[in-house]
């Protein structure tokens, strides 16, 4: 099964053509989904939003790369594609990430979940989860595959898939190291961290993983654009667990509703993840964004902006409640599938 999923994936990047030259990227945008799925539910959110994105042909999903560790995490990813028609999208596990982070609404078993006859409930493509790639490995495949400057990375949850792609060497798949080949490859990461308020506020991805986010702002190309989706303006966003049930009222057996009515998902849980999606393929006039400029890292894992014309950074910014009510419309699962 592995196999011929991954074959779907070329292994010989699109710019190995005789001249050697690569055509500039004029399509739909090219999306890989980087997730710590296992813990927060906005995750789940993010992720069906990119199918329907997908489905209706306004983005092309690579791959989903799973920054959680575990094999039982790359299942609920393999749970979710299958169910939403995406079984063949490679996944990429995370095997030397955070250890033991704290885990908010523990769903990771969602796979095991059965019918009232004792059935499975939800099938799935990959029969062992032992021969997934490392997700930075998977990361060098998809990139490699695609044209110069055209993948849009949406990350929410651990950066060490990043950082590991990022301080990786040349292999089988690219002649060129993690750094070369995201600077070749890469549009754009849209990321859910940072807090970018008057204090000094750690943020709580990286603070779970300094290490990494430390790798990560030291190696990340400062000519390849980052968008920063902050945690206050996910913050104002709440899709409670009686309107995502609502909004699922046509059955039982369908992965985010048993996620909601199966684990206790009242814990304040807001939709920080899927701002990096709507952005990602809706374009950024829906957004009120920051000025350019540059982002470190304070050793308390705190973000600092610092305004400049020629920064690779910018982050999205809070703006009215009506906002808000149009961005809580489109991640609704409203709708059969």
């Amino acid at each position: 099964m592995l196999s011929s999923v991954f074959g779907i994936f070329s292994c010989t990047s699109v710019d190995d053509n005789e001249g050697g030259y690569t055509p500039p990227y004029t399509g739909v945008p090219l999306v890989i989904y980087d997730t710590d799925l296992g813990s927060s539910t906005d995750d789940l959110i993010a992720l069906r939003m990119l199918y329907n994105y997908a489905n209706e042909g306004r983005c092309k999903l690579l791959g989903v790369v799973v920054n959680r560790e575990g094999e039982d995490c790359a299942a609920v990813a393999d749970v979710m594609n299958t169910y939403y028609g995406y079984g063949y999208l490679p996944i990429g596990l995370e095997r030397d990430g955070v250890k033991d982070p704290h885990v908010f609404i523990n769903y990771k078993k969602l796979y095991e979940h059965t019918t009232p006859q004792g059935e499975l409930m939800f099938k799935r493509t990959y029969s062992d989860y032992s021969k997934l790639p490392d997700g930075w490995k998977l990361y060098r495949q998809l990139l490699a595959s695609q044209p110069d400057n055209s993948v849009s990375i949406c990350s929410t949850g651990f950066i060490s898939c990043i950082a590991q792609l990022l301080g990786s060497e040349p292999d089988e798949f690219s002649p060129l190291n993690g750094v070369e080949l995201v600077r070749q490859k890469v549009k754009c990461l849209y990321l859910m961290a940072g807090v970018f308020t008057t204090s000094e506020e750690p943020d709580y991805n990286f603070l779970q993983a300094p290490l990494f986010a430390e790798e990560f702002f030291d190696l990340w190309p400062k000519d390849v654009d980052i968008v920063f989706s902050p945690m206050e303006v996910g913050n104002e966003i709440d899709y409670t667990p009686e309107t995502v049930i609502q909004d699922i009222s046509w059955t039982d057996i369908h992965p985010i509703k048993q996620v909601y009515m199966t684990y206790d998902c009242d814990t304040g849980q807001r939709m920080w993840d899927p701002l990096t999606v709507i952005q990602a393929v809706e374009g950024d006039a829906l957004f009120t964004l920051s000025e350019r400029g540059i982002v470190n890292l304070t050793e308390h894992c705190a973000t600092v902006f610092t305004p400049s014309p020629t920064g690779n950074c910018r982050y999205q910014k809070p703006v009215t409640k009506a906002w808000f009510t149009t961005m809580l419309d489109k991640m609704r699962v409203i709708g059969k599938p």
